[in-house]
């Protein structure tokens, strides 16, 4: 049984990967065709001088097809939306950070977000470090210091002795 349901899951992840490729080509293709007609400036004539090495005459009726100057342009376009969205990700890291921690801090990393989006890349950084810091071993580790230097032991002063190993005598206050 278990393994009929992993035989399923696989099968299940395959046509999932199919069918988003299958509208990622057919959103190229509609897109080819939409952008056709800009092709029919760029790609015809084209003169085979420019070439170093001629290419065959099947590249030449694919490099005058309007279709492809059109489906090279929905590619151009695709690629710049992704590297976009990519982009704004790595910008809303630090809010998804806060957001994942349940962190108090959230409205703070989002208003550094916006102000290194808009203003300042330092803000940003500002807002990653918030974000990823472990407030409550900072918190822990300040309260220790403080407690440690508010304890009752008297301060000493070390003084050189003649050997490697110091001495250390108490101040009289």
């Amino acid at each position: 049984m278990n393994l009929l349901k992993a035989m399923f899951r696989v099968i299940g992840i395959i046509a999932k990967i199919l069918f988003k490729f299958s509208c990622f080509m057919s959103v190229m293709l509609a897109g080819a065709y939409l952008f056709a007609p800009m092709g029919i400036i760029n790609s015809k004539n084209i003169d085979l001088s420019s070439f170093s090495n001629t290419p065959n005459d099947t590249m030449m009726l694919l490099f005058n097809s309007e279709y492809f100057s059109g489906y090279l342009f929905s590619v151009t376009i695709a690629l710049v939306v992704f590297i976009a969205y990519i982009l704004w990700d790595l910008h809303e890291i630090a809010l998804h950070k806060a957001k994942e921690k349940k962190s108090s801090h959230i409205q703070l990393v989002f208003a550094l977000s916006l102000c290194g989006l808009f203003i300042h890349k330092v803000w940003w950084v500002l807002a990653i470090i918030i974000a990823f810091a472990n407030w409550e071993q900072l918190g822990a580790s300040i309260s220790n210091i403080l407690r440690n230097s508010r304890s009752n032991t008297k301060p000493t002063k070390e003084v050189e002795a003649t050997g490697n190993n110091p001495i250390k005598t108490e101040i009289k206050s």
